[in-house]
């Protein structure tokens, strides 16, 4: 007998640590914020391509943008530069009417959109000419760019469209690409003008 009361005297204050320590850790894990699932939704092939777009459609307004007006219809032609070759190329306006339509041609077919009437052929509207109009006009057409990002999926990016040869993955990047080949143009007209790219700005370049 008394071998169980020294038991219980010298296990008593064992077992009321023990609980203690329960009691402090579980208080400490319901005040440990709860890993949360992530929010961020998993990518797919519309929002990648989408983001894309974002990117390059970014680049080019701001470089809209950045030229004045007043040097709109600017062509490296009128710099009369030795030796250069510039005769009869695209104007900066023309060159942002050119994306603009290019995008209305290669992405219609994945919308079901008609490309505007008031496109003829790749240089874009002629009764387009002011700057405000133009890239209204550039900003038009790259929300078709993201009706035709929303409209892939993983089962149809394959498929071709209508009566177009390529799949509708090829054609949704396809308008990405050609963009930034104009993009480039841009940024070439704009530093003849003595204006950094937007993009550019603040970096050593």
């Amino acid at each position: 007998m008394k071998r169980m009361r020294s038991f219980l005297l010298w296990a008593a204050p064992l077992f009321a640590v023990a609980a203690l320590g329960q009691r402090l850790q579980a208080a400490a894990d319901a005040n440990t914020p709860q890993a949360q699932p992530s929010q961020q939704p998993s990518p797919t092939v519309a929002s990648v391509v989408d983001r894309e777009i974002s990117d390059i459609e970014n680049l080019i307004l701001n470089a809209a943008e950045s030229m004045p007006e007043d040097k709109f219809n600017f062509t490296p032609e009128s710099l009369n530069i030795t030796g250069d070759d510039y005769k009869g190329v695209r104007t900066f306006a023309v060159q942002v009417k050119h994306v603009a339509s290019s995008n209305y041609f290669i992405w219609s077919p994945l919308t079901g959109d008609k490309v505007p009437e008031n496109i003829k052929d790749g240089n874009g509207p002629a009764d387009l000419k002011n700057k405000e109009d133009i890239i209204r006009f550039l900003r038009d057409s790259f929300a078709l760019g993201h009706k035709a990002a929303a409209a892939l999926t993983a089962e149809n990016m394959l498929q071709t469209p209508g009566n177009s040869k390529s799949t509708r993955l090829h054609l949704a990047t396809f308008g990405v690409a050609h963009a930034y080949d104009h993009y480039g143009q841009m940024v070439e007209y704009l530093r003849m003008n003595g204006i950094v790219p937007p993009a550019s700005r603040g970096k050593s370049d």
